[in-house]
């Protein structure tokens, strides 16, 4: 059974940093492109990075800058560096696998508040 475990949300300052990791087990992340997505109340679920099996990157525009996903396959788990945070950043962050076979899983995410 796959599962996918987020951690390092919390309560940070606007202009902190956080970092969350996704750890996997079940399955090994190598085989799939990992994505971190984002969902503020109201709001739909949004894609913030993700990562391939070849380490190319893609980022949306309201993070660009300030984000970093990195993965390291050897621990099965991959990152968020999120800097410079915003409180606009504030939502519940979900980790992602999937690939071209059509597996795609999901974690159950970990709260990040950016608040004064």
């Amino acid at each position: 059974q796959v599962q996918l475990v987020e951690s390092g949300g919390g309560l940070v300052q606007p202009g902190g940093s956080l970092r969350l990791s996704c750890k996997a087990s079940g399955t090994i992340i190598s085989i799939y492109t990992m994505g971190w997505y984002r969902q503020a109340p109201g709001k739909q679920r949004e894609l913030v990075a993700a990562i391939t099996t070849g380490g190319n990157t893609n980022y949306a525009d309201s993070v660009k800058g300030r984000f970093t996903i990195s993965r390291d396959n050897a621990k099965n788990a991959v990152y968020l560096q999120m800097n410079s945070l915003k409180p606009e950043d504030t939502a519940v962050y979900y980790c992602n696998a999937r690939n071209s076979y059509g597996a795609n899983y999901w974690g159950k995410g970990t709260l990040v508040t950016v608040s004064s």
